[in-house]
């Protein structure tokens, strides 16, 4: 849930990565920080875990104005993706405002996409969300592999096993090269921001 800070003008929103473990999320918000250094403020976090990371920091998506003439700050966070973190996946879930799921294109890593989506939606009912109603996006990543000889599903398998019920908008990337990172975020940030707005104008007529 957004927070607004009357005295600063400002509204503080959270966007969270989602994905199996080693699927990108990490190496996304790694390329967004070096290469958006303008609109970061301030270090980014990490937290170690054994195998992932948590990582966070602020965004400001300039490019995408004001909301009621309040400037917008983003929380870009990761999650870890291995299955034991599943505690730490769901408090870093709370509050959130946007999503961004990570899928690997690895064919080995199919079924972990599937079971990480479903993750998503379990945690998410938890805190009386539905991942319908949540801004989400969803990243094919690592589409650069099929250049090393590496067998990836194609582009139609993903959207018929991850987007077929959700419906929501996809870009194949590469967090590596950066390849469809900056799509993915100002994507979600977009559809983020539209949904915040409503929220605004919902709270005004009360």
């Amino acid at each position: 849930m957004a927070i607004f800070n009357l005295k600063k003008r400002e509204i503080e929103c959270k966007v969270v990565f989602y994905g199996p473990g080693r699927c990108g999320k990490t190496t996304n918000l790694e390329y967004v920080y070096k290469s958006h250094k303008k609109q970061v403020e301030g270090e980014m976090v990490s937290i170690n875990t054994e195998g992932d990371r948590t990582l966070f920091f602020d965004y400001l998506p300039m490019e995408l104005g004001k909301i009621k003439g309040c400037d917008v700050r983003v929380q870009l966070f990761t999650v870890p993706g291995q299955v034991q973190y599943s505690s730490t996946r769901k408090l870093v879930l709370r509050g959130v405002d946007g999503l961004v799921f990570v899928a690997d294109s690895m064919k080995v890593r199919r079924e972990k996409n599937m079971l990480s989506l479903k993750d998503l939606q379990k945690n998410l009912k938890e805190y009386g969300l539905s991942v319908f109603k949540v801004p989400l996006v969803l990243q094919y990543n690592k589409r650069d592999l099929a250049e090393e000889g590496i067998p990836l599903m194609p582009i139609e398998q993903m959207e018929k096993d991850l987007n077929r019920q959700l419906k929501v908008p996809s870009f194949s990337g590469s967090a590596v090269t950066g390849e469809g990172v900056g799509d993915t975020l100002q994507s979600c940030l977009k559809l983020t921001l539209q949904n915040l707005q409503k929220q605004l104008g919902w709270a005004e007529k009360k």
